[in-house]
């Protein structure tokens, strides 16, 4: 069966353990937490949620709740996010997905449909637009799955690789580009949840404008309350060593 013919399948990468923010997929965001804003958000845009968390205990509430609003879920590697990947696309017959990271609760359906198009065309991997990557939170990676089964070759189960790209990368012939940059509402501010002030900024945006609201909508928001972003500006930093240590 060919991409054409398939809806996007999101696949919800989450974990309950978090030094920085313990439980911050359960913090509360609305009428529900986090993680349930997350796939919502997903139904929102039309696209097929499916929660992939590791086989910890912690993260037994992670599964309940995936039960509870009757979505697909697998439970796999605890630090091998590759192979968690891989065994939940051939648990339900997966061939291409877009990864949604349940840090990022204001990501972008429609620029997950335009990453998704790019992968249709023949690549393998699509990566985020660079203000994504560097905070901006709006869109994650688009992945065929037989390319995350070819970078799990020769890696042992229990390899960290929350740096998946750059085992991904590796892969011989891998065809792959980096989304551009979306035409309007490029978010340069920290959108992405690891610390209690990022939570602080994304509770108020989502109090001014709603879980649902657009890049558009957002953009507008930060627009006319900058202070809005000095929140948490100063742990972009601190972010952005910690991913440049990750990724050695």
């Amino acid at each position: 069966m060919g991409l054409d013919n398939i809806s996007i399948t999101a696949l919800i990468t989450v974990r309950s353990t978090s030094s920085r923010l313990p439980g911050k997929c359960f913090l509360p965001f609305g009428q529900g937490s986090v993680l349930e804003h997350v796939i919502n958000r997903a139904h929102h845009y039309g696209l097929d949620p499916v929660i992939c968390t590791t086989q910890d205990g912690e993260d037994d509430r992670i599964a309940g709740l995936a039960s509870r609003l009757g979505i697909r879920c697998f439970r796999g590697s605890r630090i091998n996010k590759l192979q968690r990947w891989n065994d939940c696309c051939h648990e339900f017959g997966i061939e291409a997905f877009h990864s949604v990271d349940a840090d990022d609760p204001f990501f972008c359906g429609d620029e997950v449909r335009r990453s998704f198009a790019l992968l249709e065309s023949g690549y393998d991997m699509i990566a985020p637009a660079p203000s994504s990557s560097s905070g901006g939170a709006t869109v994650g990676y688009s992945l065929r799955a037989e390319i995350v089964e070819k970078a799990c070759i020769g890696l042992h189960y229990e390899t960290d690789t929350e740096m998946m790209w750059s085992y991904i990368e590796r892969v011989p012939g891998i065809r792959k580009i980096i989304l551009g940059e979306p035409l309007t509402a490029i978010i340069h501010a920290r959108m992405t949840l690891d610390y209690p002030e990022d939570y602080v900024l994304l509770e108020a945006v989502r109090l001014i404008v709603g879980n649902l609201a657009s890049r558009e909508q957002i953009a507008d928001v930060l627009e006319r309350n900058p202070d809005l972003t000095e929140i948490n500006a100063f742990r972009s930093s601190e972010w952005s060593e910690n991913q440049r240590k990750k990724s050695l």
